[in-house]
């Protein structure tokens, strides 16, 4: 008979963007169903790491999975700044408390990020993970699922045993990810898998819109980790972009690979891979093209005319949500037929929501900007409410309200920034797609999965303000504090050994 295993389970997970200046709070991670324990935790996210996770590991017998209090994503989606002490220490320590409270185990799976930024905190990911090995003893084993765009070193790899990232982006392999790291995690509690594992950084800084890899070549940096775990048994690959928005001193790209007891093999791979990078270094930081918005659209009314659309304006740096920079443009150059969503103005939601505002309701407000120069000021938007809606996303209960105005175009005010990924989000919110021929989102990759993969835009236009400012491709003029630029190609000229 094969002896019962005991496994906690628990989620931490925010991509920080710490040059906002609203911090996330232990308020914005509370909230009706979070923070979420047992069967709550365990059934909150089907779909991604969680879902794969568990559906796995309860296809072992005698395996029970314990759901310790978590909180989940904060309210603020990635709309937000550094995560306060307060709210890490909070819930860090609670869940230690519940580690020893409900323990002992065989085992932890810590549902990350990889892009947690904390106050006071240099890599909270792996901060948690020795306070979880202190909790439950050095003889259990700790796996961890990952986004690509974890800002991640060997930190994580010194208290844990094994980690699983994301390939793609946009991010289509989460439930693959986490039904590894269950079936790893058993087989290690069991005795089948000796996790070893290398690390190798790479000197390289890239905004996230350069790393589709739906086209080379981070497409072919994806297809060689493939390559690699398809030729090899028992060898994961973990290909972290790197998040350039988190100021924090693990930022940039890493290579992971994680072997079943075969540490020369782990270097081998983890050096061959990271060797390719640096030699693709240029092309990895030049792989699609940007518009100013202005020329963006320009160049979509001129898409319309020539029967190119339905035509995608994505505007890959707003950060906050609430930036009004190509609404303003929209606007200064009479489209019509377009579909604003979303501008992020979490009063304004407030205040219609309180004003008892309804469908067919004249309205004349201010919406979006001010938060910081980033979103640009805010933008007079004069006509009638033409819907109200509570779209499917990971915080129930936000209210989107929809504002046509002008020829035929509509903006959705949001409380907070809200990536669209499919058209099929518009639509499960009451908009006929067939009425415009424009989308305006506020995405950088993740929508391709729906507007672009399946075919429906014929246009697509990336876009961004004049100014460097928050999420632009120009990061040398962020104000970094704990990031030397110099150090990272193509900021300066580091040396990288292992090429």
């Amino acid at each position: 008979m094969t002896a019962p295993i005991r496994i906690a389970v628990l989620h931490f997970s925010h991509e920080t963007v710490t040059f906002l200046p609203n911090d996330t709070t232990l308020e914005d991670f509370t909230y009706p169903g979070s923070p979420a324990a047992g069967e709550a935790l365990l059934s909150c996210d089907p779909r991604g790491y969680m879902g794969g996770f568990v559906k796995v590991a309860r296809e072992y017998d005698l395996v029970e999975l314990v759901g310790i209090e978590s909180p989940l994503w904060p309210r603020t989606g990635t709309g937000s700044g550094w995560i306060t002490t307060e709210a890490f220490e909070t819930f860090a320590g609670r869940m230690i408390e519940e580690l020893h409270r409900q323990g002992p185990f065989d085992g932890a799976y810590l549902c990350l990020h990889g892009a947690a930024g904390v106050r006071g905190v240099p890599r909270p990911e792996a901060e948690l993970a020795r306070r979880v090995r202190e909790a439950i003893g050095p003889g259990a084993f700790i796996a961890g699922t990952f986004d690509p765009h974890g800002n991640e070193d060997d930190e994580f790899l010194r208290h844990a045993n094994m980690a699983f990232a994301v390939k793609y982006f946009p991010h289509y392999d989460m439930h693959l990810q986490g039904e590894r790291a269950a079936r790893c995690l058993v087989r290690a509690i069991r005795g089948d898998y000796t996790p070893t594992h290398a690390t190798v950084k790479v000197p390289i800084l890239s905004p996230t819109v350069m790393q589709w890899t739906g086209a080379s070549p981070w497409m072919d940096m994806v297809q060689q980790a493939l390559v690699w775990e398809a030729r090899e048994p028992d060898l994961y690959v973990n290909f972290f972009f790197g998040f350039p928005w988190a100021d924090v001193p693990d930022v940039g790209m890493t290579f992971q690979v994680l072997t079943n007891n075969k540490p020369e093999l782990a270097r081998h791979v983890a050096d061959d891979l990271a060797a390719n990078a640096w030699r693709r270094r240029e092309a990895l930081v030049n792989t699609v093209k940007m518009h100013s918005i202005r020329d963006g659209v320009a160049l979509a009314r001129a898409a319309v005319a020539a029967g190119q659309g339905p035509v995608v304006l994505a505007d890959h740096s707003d950060r906050s949500g609430y930036a009004t920079w190509l609404l303003g443009e929209v606007i200064a150059q009479g489209l019509s037929r377009t579909l604003i969503g979303t501008v992020a103005d979490a009063a304004l939601v407030a205040k219609l929501l309180a004003d008892g505002a309804k469908v067919g309701d004249a309205v004349d407000v201010q919406l979006g900007g001010l938060i910081d120069p980033s979103a640009g000021q805010p933008v007079r938007i004069q006509g009638h409410i033409l819907g109200i809606s509570q779209p499917r996303q990971r915080v129930a209960g936000s209210t989107w309200f929809h504002i046509g105005f002008g020829d035929g175009n509509v903006v959705i005010a949001s409380p907070f920034l809200v990536q669209v990924m499919e058209p099929a989000r518009f639509a499960e919110a009451g908009l006929d797609l067939s009425a415009f021929d424009v989308f305006c989102i506020k995405s950088r990759v993740h929508f391709r999965r729906g507007f672009d993969d399946s075919g429906f835009a014929k246009t697509i236009l990336l876009v961004e303000p004049d100014e460097p400012f928050l999420g632009t491709i120009r990061l040398d003029g962020l104000p970094y504090r704990n990031v030397d630029l110099q150090s990272f190609y193509p900021y300066g000229n580091p040396v990288f050994p292992a090429a």
